[in-house]
């Protein structure tokens, strides 16, 4: 079983958590997150394309294999610099199997996998409204692992999102009585009824609260994973209750400013986490990327700088870059191009 007490003392995301919720927040305690769950949605395409060739292509030596998948989690570990390494149960058993893996990353098992997440090639699940299923059992993850993803997906279907909360009711109930703590993904709608893009916002925010305002404080979360819907959605739920922290999910892999964009307009609007996967995963070299998030969240560097920085580092090391500078300056993202 993995020991709490010890590894409380010692893990970065406990100690930032504390500190958060005491009041005390510093730039310094912003937790960042690699998610690399994503064989939970696209299978064996979840590490990228190998160069050469693109997301969809089929064959062999296509992708990267699922041991050079778990290098590439553990060369990021080893780095220092993220606070939680997310991943299917069956990669967090693999990485918990290290010594010292767990003394001060977290790692963190995706706890459901509802149908809105399902992706693989040729498939349209994600047209249909959000249907709950789980395939972890929390029992055996527990031995290795005391923190899991929950998502939620809310589309103004009474019968899916019902079905839903009941699912999240029932894993809740479960995970608290094993002592196994969760945090929360909510993502915007993925098959919304009479809602427009521009109700996702308000809609998500009161969602949030209304699904937690009747889950006691054993069985909350311990923080949130939200796409950014802009700032003023943002600011309004991140101020809307201190105890609640609130996290962003990295979306799409967009550019590098986009990523950098990203992380600081979120930490200056209230968000205390980010959960990046794409954006990290899909980048020319995930552990230059990661290396000058702090950077930027700290606000030494701009993020034009941190871009041209980054592209500095490939010039060096002779990695050929996915854009020009001139093009991976742009902010790409709809909702941060429209503040």
């Amino acid at each position: 079983m993995v020991s709490k007490t010890k590894n409380e003392s010692t893990r970065s995301l406990d100690q930032k958590i504390s500190r958060i919720l005491a009041g005390k927040y510093q730039p310094s305690d912003f937790i960042i997150a690699d998610a690399k769950d994503a064989d939970l949605s696209v299978g064996l395409m979840a590490a990228g394309a190998n160069a050469g060739h693109q997301m969809g292509d089929s064959g062999p030596d296509v992708y990267p294999t699922r041991q050079v998948h778990l290098v590439q989690m553990q060369a990021l570990m080893d780095q220092g610099q993220i606070d939680i390494m997310l991943a299917s149960a069956a990669n967090v058993e693999k990485l918990a199997q290290k010594p010292g893996n767990s003394e001060r990353v977290t790692l963190a098992i995706r706890g459901n996998d509802a149908t809105d997440i399902w992706n693989p090639r040729s498939s349209d699940y994600q047209a249909s409204a959000s249907r709950p299923f789980q395939s972890v059992n929390l029992d055996k993850t527990r031995e290795f692992c005391d923190l899991a993803l929950y998502s939620l997906t809310f589309n103004n279907d009474l019968d899916a999102d019902l079905r839903s909360l009941e699912a999240y009711r029932e894993f809740r109930i479960h995970s608290a009585k094993l002592g196994v703590r969760h945090f929360l993904e909510v993502f915007n709608p993925n098959a919304p009824s009479n809602l427009s893009p521009s109700d996702f916002g308000g809609f998500v925010n009161d969602s949030i609260i209304r699904a937690l305002a009747g889950v006691t404080q054993a069985e909350r979360p311990l923080f949130l994973k939200i796409p950014y819907n802009g700032s003023i959605h943002l600011q309004e739920l991140s101020g809307h209750d201190s105890t609640l922290v609130v996290g962003l999910l990295g979306g799409s892999a967009g550019t590098t400013r986009d990523t950098f964009e990203l992380l600081r307009r979120g930490e200056q609007a209230g968000a205390r986490v980010a959960l990046f996967g794409r954006k990290i995963q899909r980048s020319e070299s995930q552990l230059d990327l990661v290396a000058l998030m702090r950077p930027v969240i700290e606000g030494s560097i701009t993020p034009v700088q941190a871009v041209e920085q980054y592209h500095e580092i490939l010039e060096r090391q002779g990695l050929p870059s996915q854009r020009t500078l001139e093009d991976d300056l742009v902010i790409t993202d709809p909702i941060l191009r429209a503040e």
